[in-house]
């Protein structure tokens, strides 16, 4: 499994649910609003002025622990 910028958000915490808490280190506390079932992760960081790749970076660490 992988996380790419092309997943929505849902999908991404549907993976694992750890994940909810790697959104909102990074300040995206939309976890749990509806836009996350339709959202990107590229949408979303660029919506609230995140580093998209850190981000990323940040998610696949997550699943590969």
């Amino acid at each position: 499994m992988k996380v790419t910028k092309d997943l929505t958000i849902q999908q991404v915490i549907q993976m694992d649910n750890r994940a909810a808490a790697v959104f909102m280190r990074h300040g995206m506390f939309c976890v749990g609003c509806p836009a996350a079932s339709a959202e990107t992760v590229e949408q979303a960081a660029m919506g609230h002025n995140i580093d998209l790749d850190t981000l990323l970076e940040d998610l696949n660490e997550m699943l590969e622990e």
